[in-house]
């Protein structure tokens, strides 16, 4: 099979999308049914570069990678010749030569295409500055879970139009639902990826007026990493974007609400959201591990059945 990479959610086909969210499932059900056995990557050896810090994506790659059998190596550019200015295409020919495949967590989209245009094995995108294609696996794995197909269904992101922003749009294309986008003034996500997924993204400025009879409720920090310094402004700006347990009481009655974490009680959430039964950030946290797992297999071995 040629070499594929998973940058963003485009790089897949929608039926591959729909195979591993599927896939992902089953891998779960299994595990918890019979434990660790499935173990497909002896021997195989996943390289981890990490630019920006992580707990999620470390540990749900890890432990993907030990319990299929393989091995995950963490590289940071503290630790590798890309911290003293090694060309990211020569980085990515050495690391071809010696691992299976390759997930990168960093702050430059660019970079990232630059390193996957070289690499020769697969290369994953556990998220840059514009986009977080794994997060939306989990995303859509537990919408899928709770609630069925997730095609034709309303799901609602409030806040930054950042990289899980564009991620979600690109998961309304590839999923074929309707996203509503509700964001303060000057900070809309990007027009183009907008543009891609046509009449379902709708533009909102009102959080009350978006969450009406959604199905799904999502949002993110209103400062992500590397915008520490932007805090205060931001807080001003979105103010009136917190989502808050009577913001869900105007969606579905069946409505869930989703939050890649970590979370920020008392500014993008009120203080208890996460203990509302409609929350379900815990087990969407969780299936990371499971999507990614069938994110992996598929870039190694295609489709399986068994």
């Amino acid at each position: 099979m040629a070499t594929r990479h998973f940058l963003t959610l485009l790089d897949l086909t929608p039926e591959e999308l729909s195979y591993l969210i599927d896939r992902a499932i089953t891998i779960k059900t299994r595990l918890k049914a019979e434990g660790p056995v499935y173990a497909p990557f002896a021997n195989r050896t996943l390289a981890m570069i990490f630019e920006k810090s992580s707990t999620r994506t470390r540990v749900s790659f890890e432990t993907a990678m030990a319990q299929f059998g393989g091995h995950a190596l963490f590289l940071s550019p503290r630790d590798t010749q890309l911290g003293r200015g090694e060309p990211i295409e020569d980085t990515a020919r050495v690391l071809a030569e010696m691992v299976d495949i390759v997930m990168i967590r960093t702050f430059s989209h660019a970079g990232l295409e630059t390193y996957a245009s070289a690499s020769q094995v697969p290369v994953i995108n556990a998220l840059s500055d514009d986009y977080h294609p794994c997060q939306l696996l989990a995303d859509v794995m537990t919408w899928t879970e709770l609630r069925g197909s997730v095609k034709g269904k309303t799901a609602v992101w409030i806040g930054d139009g950042n990289n899980m922003c564009h991620s979600w749009i690109n998961a309304a294309r590839q999923f074929d639902f309707k996203l509503r986008i509700c964001c303060p003034e000057g900070y809309d996500p990007d027009p183009a990826i907008v543009a891609g997924a046509g009449e379902r993204i709708t533009l909102y400025r009102d959080p009350r007026e978006a969450a009406k009879d959604a199905d799904l409720i999502t949002t993110d920090v209103w400062a992500s990493m590397g915008q520490e310094e932007e805090q205060a402004k931001r807080e001003a700006d979105f103010k009136g974007f917190q989502v808050d347990e009577a913001l869900l009481d105007s969606a579905a009655t069946d409505v869930l609400f989703l939050h890649c974490l970590p979370a920020h009680r008392g500014e993008e959430i009120s203080q208890t959201l996460l203990d509302d039964p409609r929350a379900v950030v815990w087990q969407e946290a969780g299936n990371r591990l499971h999507a990614q797992k069938a994110l992996i297999e598929f870039l190694l071995l295609g489709n399986v059945e068994d």
